[in-house]
């Protein structure tokens, strides 16, 4: 299976393994190997992104599975739900967390169809 990507990329693979202390990438990495370039862009800007900060890590997996499940990419919001469950996201987050995601979603199409003006103290 490591001969079907080049070297740069099964570079990039051996960061990600090491950092993430998991035996082999998973299908989101392998498939942008197609690319070396664009697989050590993408994980370079995602540890940057991911990496501790201001935001507390279950936090920012939260936000990137809420981004996930409004942009409808089924891997992601797959992948960042495991992800937040593994940093401690507890079912009752979960559920506010669709839930804000959802009325998020309603009143956002709401706003949207009704050409609702900005307030001028939001601007």
């Amino acid at each position: 299976m490591a001969e079907d990507f080049a070297p740069e990329a099964l570079a990039v693979f051996e960061e990600i393994k090491a950092a993430r202390g998991v035996p082999d990438v998973n299908n989101f990495w392998k498939a942008l190997a197609v690319d070396p370039v664009l697989l050590r862009r993408t994980w370079e800007s995602l540890s940057a992104v991911m990496a501790p900060g201001a935001l507390d890590p279950l936090v920012k997996e939260m936000l990137y599975l809420a981004a996930s499940m409004t942009s409808g990419c089924a891997y992601c919001t797959a992948s960042h739900t495991a992800a937040a469950r593994a940093k401690g996201m507890t079912p009752a987050q979960y559920g506010e967390l669709l839930a804000v995601v959802g009325m998020a979603a309603e009143t956002n199409r709401l706003a949207e169809a009704l050409r609702v003006p900005v307030d001028p103290q939001f601007d």
